[in-house]
């Protein structure tokens, strides 16, 4: 249904250096395929090659900045990945699809035709073959007009905040701006080297370590099979303030489950991210009806750009993320004490994190894994191939993403600001992403989404108990 109409490799506009850029091993922990996400632009502007020669050009000069992303990726002998500053371009394609933008639906991963509206990656290729950005540009059909941009990211280059600050400036650039000094990208990575000689971890570093199994198993690759469905879930303000009220804290560092009693007023209140958090753990832990001393845990990566002493510029461009776990639980502590005794577990795994000597620790740890890079890699399971050894994050545990300080709508390329962002493909195991979209119905201006990935047979269970539990 949507026909490719131009495909364009697009190089920087000037000359750029040459040669390898040293990935840290922070950013040897992404699986090396590329991360899909979509914008939506409602806007009625008609010529689609006119803007699509407007986003070429700029695309061409930001490159410039963000030289990187125009190379290809090797791997070493040692498994190591690498970057080739080669200018070998990015690829940007110009599409038109024969359907209207009411006929995608919502735009959720699990809408038919979704896929269409995203470049394809032939992977059967070599890697050093295959561009690291992708941009396709696709005009709806029907008078109501409207744009769909879909993305594809190479993540060994950069974490999301990096992606989303590349497209929001090559946007600005597009719609006729001048970039600020502070916009350009940070591109020196060596503050996240390890210590030489490598120092030993002075922490026990759970969050590289196998996760919790099921009672009784022995390995994960039964459940690695199971199939998952996926489910968006909106949550309004007078919702999150129903879970932070449900969370207030107490002397002793939990809450009552009522928004009522005594509490410690100069503890911190919980953040959206840790009501959120542990709302989704405790409708899982119901979901799955596990035996009540199933040990579980949340895994989910947090920014550490400020949690560095000295802290990484903002505008760092690369992965500056750190993985951390929550303190192992049973599930009959997380379904039967109130939110706040989950959200707590949640706030202890970020607080390991904002040590500048765990971080340290942590790049330590990882960096003793040379030549034994797939077994901490994100896993990404291809051809129906399972295996016990790599990292498994689904049930009975849960993997976290929070996209809700990213600005993902400043993204105006000419067409306005997007009315809709979000991922463009389904991850295979047990996952949330926490975002936040524009709220149609005025509700202080955003609402919180969860972008949910569930096990087919507990996914009804899990949305029932969601809408239960507030």
């Amino acid at each position: 249904m949507v026909t490719i109409l131009g495909t364009h490799t697009v190089i920087p506009k000037e000359e750029t250096p040459k040669g390898l850029l040293w990935l840290s091993d922070n950013d040897q922990l992404w699986r090396w395929s590329h991360t899909p996400s979509i914008y939506v632009y409602k806007s009625k502007q008609n010529n689609n090659t006119v803007l699509v020669e407007r986003m070429r050009d700029s695309l061409s000069e930001i490159l410039v900045h963000y030289y990187p992303l125009a190379g290809r990726l090797n791997w070493t002998a040692g498994g190591r990945l690498e970057l080739d500053c080669n200018a070998n371009g990015a690829l940007l394609l110009e599409a038109e699809s024969k359907k209207s933008m009411a006929e995608y639906g919502d735009f959720t991963p699990n809408q038919p035709g979704i896929k269409e509206l995203i470049p394809a990656v032939d992977y059967s290729r070599q890697m050093n073959e295959l561009p690291l950005f992708l941009a396709q540009v696709t005009k709806f059909h029907g008078g109501d007009g409207g744009f769909a941009v879909g993305i594809l990211w190479s993540h060994p280059l950069g974490d999301g905040l990096a992606a989303i600050r590349f497209i929001n400036s090559w946007a600005k650039l597009t719609r006729g701006a001048k970039l600020d000094p502070s916009e350009l990208p940070f591109l020196d990575r060596s503050a996240l080297k390890s210590t030489e000689p490598l120092t030993s971890p002075r922490f026990d570093h759970r969050e590289f370590k196998p996760l919790p199994l099921i009672l009784g198993r022995t390995d994960n690759i039964e459940e690695q099979k199971k199939k998952t469905t996926f489910a968006l879930l909106k949550l309004t303000s007078e919702h999150v303030q129903k879970l932070k009220k449900n969370a207030i804290v107490t002397e002793n560092g939990n809450g009552n489950g009522n928004g009522n009693g005594p509490h410690n007023q100069s503890q911190r209140p919980y953040s959206r991210f840790e009501v959120i958090s542990a709302h989704i753990w405790r409708c899982a832990c119901k979901a799955r009806n596990l035996e009540e001393n199933q040990p579980t845990v949340v895994k989910f990566n947090v920014d550490i750009r400020n949690r560095m002493n000295p802290p990484l510029p903002q505008n760092y461009f690369g992965n500056a993320l750190g993985p951390t776990v929550t303190p192992t639980c049973y599930l009959k502590e997380i379904t039967s004490q109130p939110i706040s005794y989950a959200a707590q577990k949640i706030r202890e795994a970020v607080k390991k994190v904002s040590n500048h000597e765990f971080v340290k620790s942590q790049m330590d740890y990882v960096a003793g894994f040379e030549n034994r890079w797939d077994l901490i890699r994100t896993p990404y399971l291809e051809k129906g191939e399972y295996r016990a050894d790599v990292p498994f994050f689904g049930n009975p545990n849960i993997i976290l993403g929070s996209w809700m300080s990213m600005p993902f709508y400043e993204a105006d390329f000419g067409l306005g600001k997007p009315f809709y962002f979000g991922p463009a493909g389904v991850c295979p195991y047990d996952r949330a992403v926490i975002a936040l979209m524009p709220d149609e119905d005025g509700d202080n201006g955003y609402a919180v989404v969860v972008y949910m990935h569930f096990q087919v047979e507990h996914m009804k269970d899990f949305i029932k108990y969601f809408w239960e539990d507030i």
